[in-house]
C-alpha cells in the first residue's frame, strides 16, 4: 500500500505561508540547464522547475514528520497540502507559460489529484479492517499527541495501556470463536498492521522510558502486556484464519484493486487504454513472442517445440564463481555497441561509476533474477541453497537470459536513466513512472532485437523468454487486478506458458503482488516500451531525428508519462485540462 501524511496547524500555516509566496505568474528560471549533450546548445527550461522541486521537498518534509501511514493528523495534513497546491496552481497564468512549463503543470496537477485518489483508496482499505483492529486508532493518538510534543500523564497513559491490552485480548477471543467467518483478505491486512502498530507503539514508548522516570514505573508492565496480547492477536489470526503455521512461506495474497480504479491508474498515467485493450495487447504480444520462439526453436533443431528450447538454453550457464565476469563482460559489450552505432550519448562518468554486488539468498526469493541501476545485483546460486534451489538458480540466471537483459539494467537502461535524470530536469522526478523507467529500458531489447543483437537463435531464445514474460505481466496482473485470477493461477500460467522455473515463477508472482510495487507496475514494462517504440518510429523512422538526438533529448527531458515525452519532442503546447488521447499501440 502507498503511504499517507497529516499536519497540525502551525505545519498547515508554514506550508501555507510557502506557498504564497509562489508567484502566480511564473518568470522564468535564471539558471540554466547544463547543455544538452546532443546539441551542446541550452537545453529548454521550465518556468515550473523550481515549483515541482519546492513540492517534492515539501511533501516529503511532511511525510518525515508524520510518519506513520495510517495517523488522523498524517491524512489531514496531507489533504490540506494537496488542497493548497491545488489551489496555488489553478491561480497560475497558464496560458502564459512555455510548452515545458505547460507539461510541469499539468504533471503537478495530475500529481496531486493522483495522490488524494490514493489517500481515499487507502483510507476505505483501512476502514475495512476497523472490526479486527478496533484498538488502533488508540495506540495512534499515543503517538500522535507525541508528536504534537502534549505533556504526558504517566499515570493515565499506564491505564490507557492496560485497558487496549483488555481490549485485544477481547478482540482476538472473538475472532477464534469465529474465525471461518472473518475475510481473509481483512485479516491478512489487519495481521500486517499489528506490526505496524507495534512499530508505532514502540517508537512512542522508547521515547519516554528511561528519559522520565515516572513513566517508566507506571507503563513498563502495561507496555509488555500490551506487546504480548498483539503478538497473541497475531498469531491467531496467522494460525486460525489465514492457515499459516510457523515456519510457513508467507503466503501469496495481494490486493486486487478492481476494474474502476485500474481505470483510474491508466488515467494518471496517461495511457488511453482500457484494461480489456491492455489484455488484448498482451496477447497480441504474447503471441508475437511464441512464433519468434517456434522459429528460433526449428533453427536449434528442436521443431515448434519452444519450451524444449528454453529448456535448452537454461542449461547453458557458467560454473559456479564466474557469474561476476559474464556480467561484466556482457555489461561493457552493451556499451561498446551503443557507442560504436552512434545510438545514445554516454557519459564517460556514467561508465566509470556503475558497480556490482551479489544478491543474497533471501532477497532471491521476490528477486529471483538480477536487478540494476548505478548497483547491478546478481543473483547466483550460494552455498546455502538446497540442491533444487541452486539447480533453478542456476538455470534461470543461464547466459542467452543474462545477455539479454544486462543492458536493460545497465547501460543504456536503468543505470544511465538514473545518471542522467539525476543531472537533467531532476525536478520531474516527482513525475516518475514505470511506464518511463521499466518502459525505457524494454525499449531497448525491442531496439537491439530489431538490429539483429540477438545474433544466434540461442541468444534469441533468451531475448524472447523476457520479452514473452513481460507480455505475460500485462496477462496475469490485470487478470489478477480484475478479480478473474488467483495468485496460485497467476504462478501456473507463469510456469506452463513463460517456460518458468515455479520457484521463480512463485517470486515473480510474489514480488508482484506481496510487495510494494503499484498495480500498473508490471504491465508497464511493455506498455512503456511499446510506447517508446511508436515515439522512435515517428521521430527516428519519419527521419525528423537521428538515434542519438532523439534518445539523448528523452534522457535530458527527465521521467514523466511517455505521452508527455511525445508533447515534449513535439513541442506541442499542451491545454490545461490535457486527458491522454495517443493511441500507441497500432
Amino acid at each position: 500500500m502507498r503511504r499517507l501524511t497529516a499536519l497540525p496547524l502551525v505545519a498547515c500555516l508554514v506550508c501555507a505561508a510557502a506557498l504564497a509566496a509562489l508567484p502566480t505568474t511564473i518568470n522564468a528560471q535564471t539558471t540554466p540547464l547544463p547543455p544538452d549533450p546532443a546539441t551542446g546548445t541550452p537545453a529548454a527550461e521550465s518556468e515550473l522547475r523550481d515549483v515541482a522541486a519546492r513540492f517534492t521537498a515539501d511533501r516529503a518534509a511532511l511525510l518525515r514528520r508524520f510518519p506513520v501511514a495510517q495517523s488522523p493528523d498524517r491524512g489531514a495534513a496531507l489533504e490540506r497540502f494537496y488542497a493548497d497546491w491545488s489551489a496555488r496552481l489553478g491561480a497560475m497564468a497558464f496560458d502564459t507559460l512555455s510548452a515545458e512549463g505547460r507539461i510541469d503543470h499539468v504533471l503537478l496537477a495530475n500529481r496531486i489529484t493522483y495522490e488524494r485518489t490514493l489517500a481515499s483508496r487507502e483510507a476505505q482499505w483501512w476502514t475495512a479492517t476497523t472490526p479486527l483492529l478496533p484498538f488502533a486508532a488508540q495506540i495512534l493518538a499515543l503517538n500522535d499527541a507525541r508528536l504534537r510534543m502534549e505533556t504526558l500523564d504517566a499515570a493515565h497513559a499506564a491505564g490507557t495501556l492496560d485497558a487496549l491490552a483488555a481490549r485485544v485480548d477481547d478482540t482476538r477471543k472473538a475472532v477464534e470463536a469465529d474465525a471461518a467467518k472473518t475475510d481473509k483478505l481483512v485479516a491478512f491486512r489487519a495481521q500486517e498492521a499489528i506490526e505496524s502498530l507495534k512499530a508505532t507503539l514502540k517508537s512512542w514508548h522508547d521515547f519516554y522510558a528511561g528519559y522520565d522516570p515516572l513513566f517508566t514505573w507506571w507503563n513498563r508492565t502495561p507496555y509488555d502486556a500490551l506487546t504480548k496480547s498483539l503478538d497473541a492477536y497475531r498469531k491467531a489470526l496467522r494460525e486460525r484464519v489465514l492457515g499459516i503455521k510457523a515456519g510457513d512461506d508467507e503466503p501469496i495474497v495481494g490486493m486486487p484493486i478492481g476494474r474502476a480504479a485500474l481505470v483510474s491508474d491508466l488515467a494518471s498515467e496517461f495511457v488511453a487504454y482500457s484494461p480489456e485493450e491492455l489484455l488484448a495487447i498482451g496477447e497480441r504480444e504474447y503471441a508475437w513472442c511464441e512464433a519468434e520462439m517456434k522459429k528460433a526453436s526449428r533453427e536449434m533443431g528442436l521443431g515448434d517445440n519452444w519450451l524444449e528450447a528454453v529448456e535448452k538454453v537454461k542449461n547453458l550457464y557458467v560454473e559456479p564463481g564466474r557469474q561476476p565476469d559474464l556480467i561484466r563482460d556482457l555489461a561493457l559489450e552493451a556499451e561498446r555497441y551503443v557507442e560504436q552505432h552512434g545510438l545514445v550519448t554516454v557519459p564517460p562518468l556514467a561508465k566509470q561509476v556503475w558497480r556490482m554486488q551479489m544478491m543474497t539468498p533471501e532477497r532471491q526469493r521476490v528477486n529471483p533474477f538480477f536487478t540494476g541501476g548505478e548497483v547491478i545485483s546478481v543473483s547466483f546460486p550460494t552455498d546455502t541453497m538446497d540442491h533444487d534451489d541452486k539447480r533453478m538458480s542456476l538455470r534461470g540466471n543461464n547466459m542467452p537470459f543474462a545477455r539479454a537483459t544486462v543492458f536493460h539494467e545497465l547501460i543504456p537502461g536503468h543505470h544511465l536513466q538514473g545518471f542522467m535524470t539525476a543531472r537533467y530536469n531532476a525536478h520531474r522526478q516527482a513525475f516518475s513512472t514505470p511506464f518511463w523507467g521499466e518502459g525505457w529500458a524494454l525499449y531497448w531489447e525491442m531496439l537491439l532485437w530489431d538490429r539483429g543483437f540477438a545474433d544466434t537463435p540461442e541468444k534469441r531464445v533468451g531475448a524472447l523468454f523476457w520479452r514473452m514474460h513481460r507480455a505475460s505481466r500485462i496477462i496475469f496482473s490485470l487478470r489478477f487486478h480484475l478479480g478473474e485470477w488467483t495468485p496460485r493461477q497467476c504462478i501456473d500460467f507463469l510456469v506452463e506458458r513463460g517456460g518458468h522455473e515455479r520457484a521463480n515463477a512463485e517470486a515473480e508472482v510474489r514480488r508482484s503482488f506481496n510487495g510494494t510495487y503499484p498495480p500498473l507496475y508490471q504491465l508497464a514494462y511493455m506498455m512503456g516500451g511499446l510506447q517508446f517504440r511508436a515515439l522512435h518510429a515517428e521521430f527516428v523512422g519519419s527521419g525528423r531525428m537521428n538515434d542519438r538526438t532523439f534518445h539523448d533529448a528523452i534522457l535530458t527531458g527527465g521521467t514523466m508519462p511517455v505521452e508527455m515525452v511525445r508533447a515534449r519532442l513535439q513541442k506541442q503546447p499542451l491545454p490545461r485540462d490535457h486527458r491522454p488521447t495517443w493511441k500507441f499501440a497500432q
